[in-house]
C-alpha cells in the first residue's frame, strides 16, 4: 500500500521538521515547501493527498497558494493559524480550505485532523462520484474548486461568490430572491447586514465581466436576482 503524502507549506522550519517527524512515525510521506516562489511547482511534482498550509508565508500568503491550490485539486487544505483568530479561519475557509488549526496545538490533533479530512477525501467516508459542475449556456461553474469559466476564460471565485453563482445558475431564467441568497451563504449566522449580499453581488458581477460574461446577472427589483445566460453584451 502507498503511503499517504503530505505537503507542509510553512516557513518555520523547526516546526516542519517537527510535524514531518511526527506524521512519519505514523506512515506518512511528508514534502516540506522550502523554495517559496515554486509553490506551486512543489504541489504538482508531488501531489499530495492533504496539505498543511501556514498563513503568514514569503512573497504571497497562505491565502493566495490555496487559491491557486483548489483551483487544479480538490486534497483537503488544512490551514495552521498562529493564533485564535475568527477572521482569518472565515476567509481560509472561503478560499477553499477544509480545516484549520490553532497553535499552541497537541500533535495527536493534528493528526486526527489529517485523518479525518483524508477519510472524507478518499476513505471510507468518501463518495466515488465526478466533479460537480453547473452549465448555463457557455458559462461553466466547478463549485468544488470555485472556478468559473466562459468560452476559455476563467477566473477563481472565493467560496461565497461560488455559492452565489451555484444558486443563480441552477434556476437559470428563474429570479432567486434575496432571502433566498442570503439562507444559502449564511445558514449558520444570524445576522447578515442587507449590504453584504450587494457586495456579493458587485464582486461576483466584475469576475463575470473579467471573462467577458458582462451583463449576465439582472436585478429583478423588488424580488432578487436572475442569470440569463444570453444575456452576455456583444
Amino acid at each position: 500500500m502507498n503511503k499517504q503524502t503530505i505537503l507542509i507549506i510553512k516557513d518555520d522550519r523547526k516546526l516542519s521538521s517537527l510535524l514531518s517527524d511526527y506524521l512519519r512515525k505514523y506512515d506518512f510521506h511528508t514534502v516540506a515547501v522550502d523554495d517559496f516562489s515554486r509553490v506551486m511547482e512543489t504541489f504538482v511534482a508531488c501531489a499530495p493527498d492533504l496539505v498543511l498550509l501556514d498563513v503568514n508565508l514569503p512573497k504571497f500568503d497562505g491565502f493566495y497558494w490555496c487559491r491557486q491550490i483548489r483551483s487544479r485539486s480538490l486534497c483537503p487544505i488544512l490551514f495552521i493559524f498562529a493564533r485564535e483568530n475568527e477572521m482569518d479561519q472565515v476567509i481560509a475557509l472561503e478560499n477553499g480550505a477544509d480545516d484549520y488549526i490553532t497553535k499552541p496545538f497537541h500533535y495527536e490533533v493534528v493528526l486526527a485532523k489529517i485523518r479525518s479530512n483524508l477519510r472524507r477525501a478518499s476513505g471510507s467516508y468518501a463518495q466515488p462520484q465526478e466533479e460537480r459542475k453547473f452549465d448555463a449556456g457557455k458559462l461553466r461553474l466547478y463549485p468544488e474548486r470555485y472556478v468559473i469559466q466562459y468560452e476559455g476564460q476563467t477566473s477563481e471565485l472565493s467560496q461565497k461568490e461560488s455559492v452565489l453563482l451555484e444558486a443563480l445558475m441552477d434556476r437559470e431564467g428563474r429570479v432567486v430572491s434575496r432571502e433566498q441568497l442570503l439562507d444559502l451563504m449564511w445558514s449558520d449566522e444570524h445576522y447578515i447586514d442587507d449590504n453584504t449580499l450587494n457586495v456579493y453581488i458587485t464582486r461576483v458581477r466584475k469576475k463575470l465581466k473579467d471573462i467577458g460574461a458582462d451583463g449576465m446577472v439582472e436585478t429583478v427589483r423588488g424580488a432578487g436576482y436572475r442569470l440569463s445566460a444570453g444575456a452576455e453584451k456583444v
